[in-house]
């Protein structure tokens, strides 16, 4: 029989485990509530600012000036979060994003401010949906602007017309053309061993993962596959949870040849009969 202790034990347990997923949800919601508001006020403030600006108080003899002054003062009654440098972005701000209610209430102040980088409205309202929904932290917001994402895929599609995020989605739109490496500070020599580049990628899969787009889960690496008479290795091995089907990849530091394709091609085809499901879609390789 359990004693008392280990009853009592048991019982605090189980409502440890409850208490803290509640305090943790609470602390989830008041965070994103502290967010939206901040935001509301960044926004507000450079409202007000546009505002003052057209009422033709701030000329430009004297507006930085004015400027000055009052971030001096809300600086010292609210703190360092509304000096010069901030109030500076509100404005921009406020004039990217004119409709309070497009904005996306995932981002924070940081995100928005990120955002303002980037000087063409359609590749910012691309980014901040893109944030939203793949759930983007600011430090891989500003990567991803800083490889110019946005306009690498545009380059990848052939043409200039914009990236339609709602659109039916197809292999193309989750293996990303324009795969970079820079996250794994590799020479650009073009003599990086095969080896070496796949344990790179495995270093920094989840920068890899990014690169590569929407849905991907890391299966594994030297996944063996075997005919009657032979093995053979795959470098990489992922499966795509939205598309639902296997993505392969054989990693070549040396020029394309027409035996790589082959190769591929003979890899896709043993994973597709030993490998896939009845309900996965036709694998897909790529030779990087």
């Amino acid at each position: 029989m359990e004693t008392n202790d280990s009853l009592v034990n048991s019982k605090s347990n189980d409502l440890i485990t409850t208490l803290s997923e509640v305090i943790r949800a609470s602390r989830k919601k008041a965070f994103h509530a502290i967010n939206s508001v901040q935001v509301q006020t960044c926004w507000l403030i450079g409202r007000h600012i546009i505002e003052f600006e057209q009422d033709g108080l701030d000329r430009a003899e004297y507006g930085k000036g004015i400027i000055n002054h009052v971030a001096a003062s809300l600086t010292m009654e609210f703190g360092k979060g509304f000096d010069e440098r901030n109030l500076r972005n509100m404005r921009p701000f406020y004039l990217a994003f004119p409709k309070w209610n497009a904005l996306r209430s995932e981002l924070s102040w940081t995100h928005y401010r990120l955002l303002l980088r980037v000087p063409a409205a359609e590749a910012r309202d691309w980014y901040a949906t893109e944030t939203a929904q793949q759930g983007w932290s600011t430090r891989t917001l500003e990567r991803q602007i800083g490889t110019l994402y946005y306009e690498r895929l545009l380059t990848s599609n052939g043409n200039e017309k914009s990236l339609d995020t709602g659109k039916q989605v197809g292999t193309k739109d989750f293996i990303r053309d324009p795969v970079i490496l820079e996250f794994l500070g590799l020479p650009n020599s073009g003599k990086t061993l095969e080896s070496t580049l796949e344990q790179a990628l495995i270093d920094n899969l989840q920068g890899f993962l990014l690169e590569l787009g929407k849905g991907f889960a890391f299966i594994g690496r030297q996944v063996r596959i075997s005919t009657e008479t032979k093995d053979f290795y795959i470098d990489l091995v992922f499966y795509n949870y939205i598309l639902k089907c296997f993505v392969l990849f054989d990693l070549k530091s040396n020029e394309l040849t027409h035996q790589d394709i082959g190769q591929m091609d003979m890899y896709v085809r043993l994973f597709d009969e030993t490998r896939r499901r009845k309900d996965d879609g036709p694998t897909v390789g790529i030779i990087l």
